[in-house]
């Protein structure tokens, strides 16, 4: 008998020596500002993807180094590159590989990133009253404003939408500008500027582009038209219901997950080989990318023969990033990923279709 409880007292001990990862402490009104600034006047699709993906803050420094060794892809091709380098990331995150600028900044901030997805699990309706009062701020000065590229909706709640819903633009501004009181006889009018969007069509529906978008007076996000409901006390069991995406398969080694410090020395699970098996490249990256882009050299596709009855490792890549200047091109002025906006007066069929 006596025996018994020390068994009992030793597997006791043993349970409370496992660590417990407890919900992050709620952040005030005036911690959470400043945290979703430098994302409070995306679109509100863009907004409603980056705050998903951000819950999956491991996962995007993984998907951002897959987007900068993909950014010469667009559309349908960029779809099927995705789809056949069985990407193991949420369907959320993939979302965004059509934006490596954006996946960039969060990887780039993985910091930020986590504490954002965090906060965004434990306490959603605080960060999107954050995101209104941010929005407010800024359209209270004259920022904000509806232009050639979006529409800003005014009221209670600001909505910002793209005046084409087949576009979806990435502002560029500064959080230190746009959310002070300009002084007098500053020059406003492009303190934001939207005029780089990417053409999303039909191709990324499948995650839930084109379906995505707040209803703010409730404080619900809808991704592909269903409430987002990942939460702190469901996130290792919530699946989100998405129009037949890709469905990641298990990766062992990417779940390591990237330091506070960044991304910097930090090597994704996809980038690695597994041990005594030969490398396997993807036939996305093989295909030649148009010419005179950088990281468009072809690649030769090896064959290579997995052993049966094992779990195949995620397939792998030669990483050719962009270079800083490439990067840095949208703050420069010069379009990279994203494509300048069609003008209104003409010449884009699908600007006069809409």
């Amino acid at each position: 008998m006596r025996s018994h409880f020390v068994v009992v007292a030793l597997l006791s001990a043993t349970l409370l020596a496992i660590p417990v990862f407890a919900q992050p402490q709620l952040m005030p009104p005036q911690a959470l500002d400043p945290l979703v600034q430098r994302i409070a006047l995306y679109p509100d699709s863009l907004l409603s993807q980056v705050l998903a993906a951000s819950t999956y803050w491991d996962q995007i420094p993984d998907a951002a180094r897959w987007a900068d060794a993909h950014h010469y892809l667009q559309g349908q091709a960029l779809a099927d590159a995705i789809t056949a380098d069985h990407v193991p990331w949420d369907p959320s995150v993939q979302a965004l590989l059509p934006f490596p600028s954006v996946l960039d900044m969060m990887a780039d901030n993985v910091g930020w990133t986590q504490q954002l997805g965090s906060v965004f699990l434990s306490q959603p309706n605080d960060v999107m009253d954050a995101v209104q009062r941010e929005r407010h701020m800024a359209y209270d000065y004259g920022y904000l404003r509806s232009n050639a590229q979006v529409i800003v909706r005014s009221g209670p709640y600001i909505e910002i939408v793209p005046l084409n819903p087949a576009w979806v633009y990435v502002p560029v501004y500064d959080p230190a500008v746009v959310f002070v009181r300009p002084r007098p006889g500053f020059f406003i009018g492009g303190a934001i500027n939207f005029g780089f969007g990417l053409n999303i069509g039909v191709w990324f529906r499948p995650w839930g582009w084109g379906y995505s978008r707040f209803s703010w007076a409730d404080h619900h996000v809808f991704i592909n038209n269903a409430v987002w409901g990942r939460t702190w006390a469901n996130r290792t069991t919530y699946v989100h219901p998405f129009r037949d995406p890709h469905v990641p398969r298990p990766a062992p080694e990417w779940r390591l997950g990237p330091t506070q410090a960044g991304r910097e020395n930090y090597h994704p699970g996809w980038q690695r080989q597994e041990a005594g098996r030969p490398e396997v490249r993807s036939q996305a990256t093989a295909r030649p990318a148009p010419a005179g882009r950088p990281g468009s050299a072809t690649q030769p596709a090896p064959t290579a023969h997995p052993a049966p009855n094992r779990a195949q490792p995620v397939e792998q890549h030669q990483w050719q990033p962009r270079s800083q200047a490439e990067r840095q091109a949208p703050r420069n002025g010069h379009v990279v990923e994203e494509h300048q906006a069609p003008a209104r007066s003409g010449g884009h069929e699908s600007e006069r279709k809409h």
